[in-house]
């Protein structure tokens, strides 16, 4: 295996890992670190598949005692019933839309200047978002019903725009709608859960003629890191909350999107798909 391989999909593995759940967009960021590293490719493709599942089981072992009495509480706790309700009702319309435009989205926005201005875009919003009075009315995630799960998933729709931000969206809309920021953090770790596991298994079988052996050394090198910076960062995010709120994400989003179109017009940067 080509060392220099390794280390690109090592390196993607530590983006994926640390932007999956960070309000800054993780599919904006691997775009970009793969038109960079020239890892943009079909085999591109595949590995980010590959990674983002890496991230998901980050979550799923962080949050492992909570899922775990939600399937035994299935069938005797109206909690545990409501849980799993909520996250279906929320994954709806992500999962709707994406069946109907993905095609579209990918065709004409999946690019370095369209994600950079999803960026900027992105972090006003969240600026915006910050500066409005924060009413609480969810403080933890078991105290949700369906219609605040709903919303959640409205807004979490609006991430099938690559550059907008899956956890951002989830996060921020969560707090326009009430959410505490622990609630609405959590809420969009866990909504993520199947909504990057049905992505993942729709782009397994769409790509399934692009998984090859030989691919496997590249796959575990950004697998492991992918999965070991999510860990982390999930645990980092939660604390960080506690005392914080998310202007320092909108402004790196502003000043990262900045930079892309600068470089990308001054031609400092030759970004393949700009």
């Amino acid at each position: 295996m080509d060392t220099l391989l390794l280390i690109k999909a090592a390196l993607l593995g530590i983006v994926e890992g640390l932007t999956e759940f960070l309000p800054i967009s993780s599919t904006g960021h691997l775009i970009l670190a793969g038109d960079l590293l020239g890892f943009n490719d079909e085999k591109g493709k595949v590995f980010e598949i590959v990674i983002q599942f890496a991230a998901i089981l980050a979550v799923c072992w962080e949050y492992r005692a909570k899922l775990l009495s939600v399937v035994r509480g299935l069938g005797s706790e109206q909690a545990a019933r409501r849980f799993v309700v909520n996250l279906g009702v929320a994954f709806l319309p992500a999962a709707v839309l994406g069946l109907l435009f993905a095609g579209k989205i990918k065709q004409y926005l999946f690019a370095p200047v369209p994600v950079a201005l999803a960026f900027i875009v992105g972090g006003v919003f969240i600026l915006w978002a910050e500066k409005r009075k924060h009413v609480i009315t969810v403080e933890a995630v078991d105290e949700m019903n369906w219609k605040d799960a709903l919303k959640v998933g409205c807004a979490q729709a609006l991430a099938l725009i690559p550059g907008t931000s899956r956890s951002g969206a989830t996060i921020i809309g969560g707090l326009f709608f009430g959410l505490s920021r622990r609630a609405a953090a959590e809420f969009s770790f866990f909504l993520a859960i199947p909504t990057l596991f049905a992505a993942t298994v729709y782009e397994i079988v769409k790509y399934r003629h692009l998984f090859h052996a030989e691919d496997i050394g590249m796959f575990v090198a950004g697998g492991v890191t992918s999965f070991i910076s999510a860990f982390l960062c999930v645990r980092w995010l939660l604390r960080y909350i506690s005392h914080h709120d998310f202007t320092v994400f909108a402004w790196y989003r502003i000043a990262f999107g900045v930079v892309v179109l600068v470089t990308a017009y001054s031609g400092a940067v030759s970004w393949s798909a700009a």
